[in-house]
């Protein structure tokens, strides 16, 4: 397996006698904010665990249509039934497709989901309590992270489609080795083994399965970097994410060319100069072909306010936000760190190139997407957020690293 590199934002300078770094601007655009981060360069590698697979199947909607509430304070609807409409509708309908039947008791399933405001509390107030530990020689970029690996394959979501196997197009996990489409966070709490380190992650990660175009065979990610950081200059009111919160970056329903240029496409790097957009490109021009010794990389990033009230919304962004330097918007308040997804893939490009299992028919990136189901060891998580993030040190696995600038 070829080793891989991710494509580190660094919003500092390196400093003399450091590992030094090529910096490179990346403008990250999500939820209509332009997030720039610059990219620098440094070897990681990981190698896929062997996979479980279902069969593809026919690729689904990723969101079902749902309406949310007027406004915040409405009172959230029910995650666990159909409502009597939708019920009502579906048995008088004609006899469907499996796949339509599930698509269908998929739609009501959605909705705000509110946090346990008395774990929550708790969490917030034992937060309060943690003191800081002497960051040592760190760094001062504020993030901490988890490296993963490929766990499996299946056509589940179980934030979009809770408890309907099949009913989701093809993803890949990396994280929380348990998950499927009937998981929930009480799972997570309690089937533990996962694929990152630190193992007291427990959080579920996935991205739709990438394919190549001429072979339809999947290309798993050899790298799976997620950053939990500040985006902004500061990091006031920063506070751990809540357990249980899930979210998702990016739009599977996006399905537009994506050439040279273009912003949310995937890119070629490696330690060391190079081409980021690849030396040639596929022949539909949605993919670069990367040069020696580069393979193909993407990264994915997701908002970094909360509303503080529910852990899920019908359209699985509502209930977070993009906020600045001067803070969060009123709507969404609590400041909460910045998860963003680097991902690395064991390929260089072809011709023939890719697709997404998101939109195997245009063949682009747009639909590039993730999601993630977050978990943590309460106190593990409160800690790292108190030493890396409030503190505005540089983190790795484990701990403070010193090698970070």
């Amino acid at each position: 397996m070829p080793s891989s590199t991710f494509r580190e934002p660094d919003p500092t300078p390196a400093r003399p006698g450091r590992h030094a770094r090529r910096p490179r601007a990346l403008a990250i655009a999500a939820a209509g904010v332009a997030v720039a981060l610059i990219a620098g360069a440094a070897v990681w590698a990981s190698r896929p665990d062997a996979a479980t697979e279902q069969q593809p199947q026919q690729a689904s909607a990723d969101r079902p249509p749902a309406t949310p509430p007027a406004g915040q304070a409405a009172a959230p609807a029910s995650a666990s039934a159909p409502t009597s409409a939708a019920v009502s509708a579906s048995t008088k309908a004609a006899p469907a497709s499996k796949a339509a039947t599930q698509q269908a008791a998929a739609a009501p399933k959605g909705g705000w989901i509110p946090v346990d405001q008395a774990a929550w509390n708790t969490q917030l107030a034992k937060y309060q309590a943690t003191k800081a530990q002497a960051p040592g020689d760190a760094g001062n970029l504020p993030e901490f992270r988890a490296d993963c690996k490929y766990s499996h394959r299946k056509a589940d979501d179980p934030i979009v489609f809770p408890g309907l196997p099949g009913a989701s197009h093809m993803h890949s996990f990396v994280g929380n080795k348990a998950v499927d489409a009937g998981t929930t966070a009480g799972d997570l709490t309690k089937f533990t083994a996962t694929t990152c380190k630190p193992t007291v992650d427990h959080s579920a990660y996935w991205v739709p399965t990438l394919y190549e175009a001429a072979t339809k065979k999947p290309v798993e990610t050899t790298g799976f970097r997620v950053y939990y950081r500040s985006i902004r200059t500061n990091s006031t009111g920063i506070v751990p994410i809540p357990n249980g919160l899930r979210m998702i970056a990016g739009d599977a329903k996006k399905k537009k060319p994506t050439p040279r240029g273009t912003q949310g496409q995937f890119y070629c790097a490696f330690y060391g100069p190079g081409n980021i957009d690849g030396d040639t490109r596929s022949t539909n021009g949605n993919w670069p072909i990367c040069g020696n010794p580069a393979t193909l990389h993407y990264q994915l990033q997701f908002p970094d306010c909360w509303d503080g009230k529910n852990l899920d919304s019908p359209n699985h962004k509502d209930h977070v936000a993009f906020g600045t330097n001067d803070g969060c918007p009123a709507a969404h308040p609590v400041r909460i760190p910045a998860l963003t997804f680097d991902i690395a893939y064991g390929a260089k490009g072809t011709k023939a190139g890719y697709y997404l299992s998101s939109d195997p028919d245009g063949k682009s990136a747009s639909s590039m997407h993730g999601d993630a189901f977050l978990m943590w060891d309460a106190a593990a998580m409160n800690q790292r957020v108190r030493n890396c993030i409030a503190q505005r040190r540089t983190c790795n696995n484990t701990g403070y690293d010193p090698f970070s600038y």
